[in-house]
């Protein structure tokens, strides 16, 4: 038979798809793979429909050949075969697919699940290939046929000698160049690999010759030098059954953490194991792991999150970010699902209703599991905190709060109590009946916020306080704002509302007699503060910092920290202590040494900014001021 032309659009598409559509050429082992379960398909459920009892599912099998000195590698499937007019129509005309008609057809039968939908799979062969045949012969029919093609230029049909039914794809392997190696799929290592890697769950079982050396028996013994032999064998490559399809009462722990710990490179078990199954509008089974400690590299801008991404037991996408929130990237695990629209490579997803559901439905199965973790396993929550609760609190701020209401339950802070961590909601509980705020101090340890003074006060009207230590931690509870309608309010704020309407009034009398001292004060200290006030909530501590507006002294820190930000400052306020007797020793000086006075306050400033961990812009300028007072 002449050569036949593949159709214009179809060269171009053959082209197109050899250079660009897959961006990885190992994947045409999955394709071709594929596409001979999908032609065992559709025998098996063409003898169910025809009532034919001669076949069961046992009597099929995919093998794969290799044969290194020709450098060709065989597919061979006993399935439904082709005909001479499906040979011409399946694989002369790209993008026409005999699996999309058959599933076209077959879509009120239960249990049929069809994966190639495109017809292109077949010619991401040519990939690695520089010429492909294909012998096939059709159940029942009486004639086997020869196609052949080596790309663009067309392809041959002719009569074949395929002896029993079903087909087999013989791939012609490219020869080697400086930038591809086309040799490592004739490495039966590399096939089995691949095998594993994306057709494991392939129904049928997938065979191949391989070979084992070993030690000869009587060799390697008493002195002897060891003398090794090879012995070939055909094994069973897929596994066939998904760990995730098979029923709670079938799977042991064991097994599952066998199985994590294989597929995700862990060496430790996982934290918890979370099995999630639907059907309806978008049909999926999850099974997803929480890791019991973050990955070296969790925290850095080289960590991909992503959950594996299964069609019908092929693995599409081993990291598909779009399954997870960034809240939640510390999860492990895979979907697989039927219902997904899969691009013409099968390498992307199209983001489409489907992928979106699925997504929104693990991230509320994820959060709920979590949930039940914190009420019921107190101890491993807290282990799994340690490892990935920054990420939640990361959550609770990032994309401005848009997971705030979703995360707030599930975040934990130390509090000033027991010095334990405390859920917002057990804080709330314990609110003293006159408290209004849910007070929280910043520093770097537990130990410095319960030392700053504005924490006296709290501490005398045995107020509970948040300890917050991670840089996140403000910017989190200031997006958030209220929790169980109370307010979040530093300590270092302005005002903490623990004076008494008598304390208040006493203090505004103090401030009053002495405003020309602190007016003094503050022209002293110039732009540093924007106001320099008398405290009545300081205690033993003679000054503290306080802020004024939205920003925070901890906040101005962090933001000023991070590279290429433009640096913002905080409202600086010095609170003066006026039952203190340094208040004393000022409005000593006001009336006697002013010029000691002004030595006093900027000593005084300094202080407060080194209580409240805030670094000194000239710490040699504080030291020969404090010897000059000395």
């Amino acid at each position: 038979m002449a050569m036949k032309e593949f159709q214009a659009e179809s060269k171009r598409l053959l082209d197109l798809m050899i250079n660009s559509i897959y961006t990885h050429k190992e994947i045409f082992l999955r394709e071709l793979i594929s596409n001979a379960s999908d032609a065992i398909d559709k025998l098996y459920y063409r003898t169910l429909e025809d009532g034919a009892t001669g076949l069961s599912r046992e009597d099929f099998f995919i093998r794969l050949d290799v044969d290194k000195e020709a450098r060709t590698l065989s597919i061979t499937e006993n399935g439904i075969g082709m005909t001479q007019e499906e040979l011409d129509n399946n694989l002369g005309v790209i993008a026409r697919s005999g699996s999309l008609q058959f599933k076209q057809e077959a879509e009120q039968k239960e249990d049929v699940d069809i994966i190639g939908q495109f017809g292109v799979g077949f010619y991401s062969a040519f990939m690695v290939s520089d010429q492909v045949t294909v012998d096939t012969r059709a159940f029942g029919a009486d004639e086997a046929w020869h196609w052949e093609s080596e790309g663009l230029a067309g392809y041959e049909i002719t009569p074949g000698t395929k002896a029993d039914r079903g087909t087999t794809i013989t791939l012609h392997l490219k020869a080697d160049t400086e930038d591809e190696n086309y040799s490592e799929f004739l490495d039966q290592f590399r096939i089995q690999q691949l095998v594993k890697k994306y057709s494991d769950y392939i129904r049928y079982p997938i065979r191949m010759e391989v070979s084992h050396t070993h030690v000869k028996e009587g060799t390697g013994v008493d002195g002897k030098e060891p003398e090794y032999e090879t012995h070939t064998e055909v094994e069973t490559l897929n596994s066939m059954t998904p760990l995730w399809k098979k029923s709670r009462s079938e799977v042991s722990e064991e097994e599952l953490n066998a199985f994590y710990k294989e597929k995700f490179y862990d060496w430790q078990d996982p934290l918890k194991v979370i099995r999630s199954s639907t059907e309806g509008a978008a049909t999926y089974t999850a099974l997803l792991f929480l890791p019991s400690h973050a990955p070296m590299d969790y925290y850095t801008r080289e960590y991909e999150k992503g959950l594996q991404l299964y069609a019908s037991g092929v693995l599409i996408m081993d990291k598909c970010a779009d399954l997870l929130p960034d809240c939640f990237s510390f999860v492990k695990g895979l979907v697989d699902s039927q219902d997904l629209s899969l691009n013409i490579s099968r390498e992307m997803l199209q983001h489409d209703r489907q992928l979106k559901l699925i997504a929104s439905r693990l991230e509320k199965k994820i959060a709920s599991e979590l949930q039940s973790m914190l009420n019921n396993d107190r101890e491993k929550y807290e282990q799994f905190w340690k490892a990935f609760g920054l990420q939640l609190k990361y959550g609770m701020y990032d994309n401005y709060g848009a997971k705030k209401d979703e995360l707030k339950d599930l975040v934990l802070f130390t509090s000033s109590a027991e010095k334990k961590l405390t859920t917002l909601k057990e804080y709330v509980s314990r609110m003293k009946p006159e408290q209004k705020y849910i007070y929280y101090g910043c520093g770097e340890t537990v130990e410095r916020i319960l030392g700053l003074p504005q924490a006296e006060a709290l501490q005398e009207k045995g107020y509970e306080m948040l300890c917050l230590m991670d840089n996140v931690d403000e910017f989190a509870l200031r997006m958030l704002m209220k929790y169980d309608d109370k307010e979040f309010r530093n300590i270092s704020a302005d005002d903490l509302e623990l004076e008494s309407a008598e304390e208040k009034e006493k203090t505004q009398a103090l401030a009053e007699e002495n405003k020309d001292l602190l007016a003094f004060v503050k022209d002293a200290l110039g732009d540093k503060v924007k106001d320099v006030r008398v405290s009545g909530k300081l205690k033993s501590h003679p000054v503290c910092i306080t802020t004024d507006g939205m920003i925070s002294t901890e906040m101005e820190k962090v933001i000023n920290a991070m590279p290429a930000q433009e640096k913002i400052k905080a409202q600086r306020v010095l609170e003066i202590n006026g039952e203190h007797p340094i208040f004393q020793r000022l409005q000593e000086l006001y009336a006697k040494d002013k010029d000691r006075l002004k030595l006093y306050a900027e000593v005084l400033y300094d202080q407060a900014l080194l209580i409240e961990g805030i670094s000194l812009e000239d710490p040699s300028d504080f030291s020969q001021k404090l010897c000059q007072l000395l």
